[in-house]
């Protein structure tokens, strides 16, 4: 009987876990290591922070539902990884840190055969003096717990402007460095709907202010879409959108600090500015969780098997190269970790070998220019087949027999502008491939056949209908497994 460890239970580690346990979980030992006892639908934190959606309806508890397909679930925190195991242990270990409060503090070492690095990002509020919900001065829908607090926040804002008092309102990124673009532009279309059926919108300024080059770079490089027949950017795109809803925009910006009601930020042409705000709800940026590594010796490793953000290095081509040189090539297709083959990162725990989006630097030296995004469906892509890759391993398979390069997958993304059953409105995008693919697709690098935008209330209908049927698939529900991921 192998034993394969699994830290962390998102989108990506879930997906792992299911599919092992359905797989090989009466065969062979499958333990989930996760600091949360509950799963949450990210997606639908935007829901919870402008009011739409309950906590509850957006979470649940992982140790029954892990109880179906005999996976030992242990809600702790992982602290450090011995890959050649150390004096006392002949196996390689994990080092966990217990979060339950009836085991709180208590450390334990858990031997594994197999190891799945799904661990997620750290929420890297502290890069920017004065962000984020805890100490700082903006909001979040990174966690239900945060999306909570931004509704509160919100639905203040919203009972002054009642009576008859004006809000800035600021939602975007945090950090000239950050990804998940996609999470703040759907959340600024709620904030916007909302105060359209508070009947309180004309006494709102709503401005967006991101890293990004132009509008609708979303950490990819840009977009070119077929919307109606037509050829289209995705700057036009995303820019018709905020005209139509009267929204300002502000791109290229690094922000730099945050003091109460202002934001200070600076732009890629190196100069610097102010922007006044009643409410914010910026995206922070993300780190590795920082997991340490040690040899057997005891000797620290960690920037062996974690690249300096603090993801771990996968079978990616991580060597330095220009712009002009970035190949879909250069992405992870297994997520196999060059010397220990039986360690695997998945999702957002992976380090990319580059931004998709080019790299670029003001005149003060500050790069502004996003990160990849590497959330929702690629994770879930991705966490099925390293799954797929371990069961056929522990046949007797030699190396990983699937892949999953993002350089060759799609991802499909509809982000609510507005939830209503009869009103609301979704902009739904496909992609295919997500990293750019000039080889295959000399024009415009993706497939524009595959790569399309709408907006409109079927894309709310479908959204809401794809948060039923995500939540249903991660209970397990009865035929959940043949469920697109």
């Amino acid at each position: 009987m192998a034993r394969i460890v699994i830290l962390g239970a998102g989108i990506s580690g879930h997906t792992t876990a299911r599919y092992l346990g359905k797989w090989v979980g009466k065969k062979h030992q499958i333990i989930v290591v996760s600091p949360n006892s509950k799963w949450n639908w990210i997606p639908s934190n935007i829901w919870v922070g402008v009011g739409e959606m309950t906590e509850r309806q957006v979470t649940f508890e992982l140790a029954p539902i892990y109880k179906k397909i005999n996976v030992d679930f242990r809600q702790a925190k992982a602290l450090s990884i011995n890959p050649e195991g150390d004096a006392e242990h002949a196996s390689p270990f994990v080092t966990v840190e217990y979060t339950e409060m009836s085991r709180a503090g208590q450390t334990e070492v858990i031997e594994y055969d197999y190891l799945v690095n799904a661990t997620g990002p750290k929420l890297n509020f502290g890069a920017t003096p004065g962000l984020g919900p805890d100490g700082g001065y903006t909001v979040s829908v990174c966690t239900p717990g945060h999306a909570l607090e931004a509704n509160s926040q919100l639905q203040k804002n919203i009972e002054a402007m009642k009576a008859g008092e004006e809000r800035t309102f600021v939602v975007g990124t945090g950090h000239g460095m950050c990804t998940c673009q996609g999470a703040a532009f759907e959340y600024i279309y709620n904030v916007d709907h909302a105060l359209r059926e508070a009947g309180v919108r004309e006494r709102g300024r709503l401005v967006w202010i991101s890293n990004e080059y132009e509008l609708g770079d979303f950490g990819m490089g840009g977009v070119h879409i077929t919307r109606g027949g037509y050829v289209t950017n995705g700057k036009i795109f995303a820019e018709s959108l905020m005209v139509e809803r009267g929204m300002e925009w502000i791109t290229r910006a690094h922000i730099t600090k945050i003091e109460p009601g202002k934001i200070h930020y600076e732009l890629l042409d190196g100069t610097y500015h102010e922007l006044n705000f009643d409410f914010s709800m910026l995206i922070p940026p993300f780190s590795g969780v920082g997991l340490k590594a040690f040899d057997k010796s005891g000797a620290d490793i960690t920037d062996q098997v974690f690249a300096p953000n603090g993801f771990m290095k996968v079978d990616a081509d991580y060597a330095p190269k220009p712009f002009e040189e970035w190949s879909k090539a250069d992405w992870p297709r297994t997520y196999q970790t060059p010397k220990y083959k039986n360690i695997f990162a998945i999702g957002i725990a992976f380090a990319p070998p580059h931004p998709i989006s080019k790299v670029m630097k003001s005149p003060n030296g500050t790069q502004i220019s996003p990160t990849p995004p590497r959330t929702g469906m690629p994770s879930a892509t991705i966490g099925k087949a390293v799954a797929e890759s371990l069961r056929d391993m522990l046949k007797g398979a030699p190396e990983p027999t699937h892949s999953a390069s993002m350089g060759e997958m799609g991802a499909a993304c509809v982000a609510s502008t507005g939830s209503d059953i009869f009103n609301g409105t979704a902009a739904t995008m496909t992609v295919f491939p997500v990293v750019p693919d000039y080889e295959t697709y000399p024009e415009y690098g993706r497939d524009m056949n595959l790569t399309f935008g709408e907006i409109g209330l079927a894309g709310h209908w479908m959204k809401y209908i794809l948060h039923h049927v995500f939540i249903y698939q991660a209970k397990l529900r009865p035929g959940w497994s043949i469920l697109p991921d």
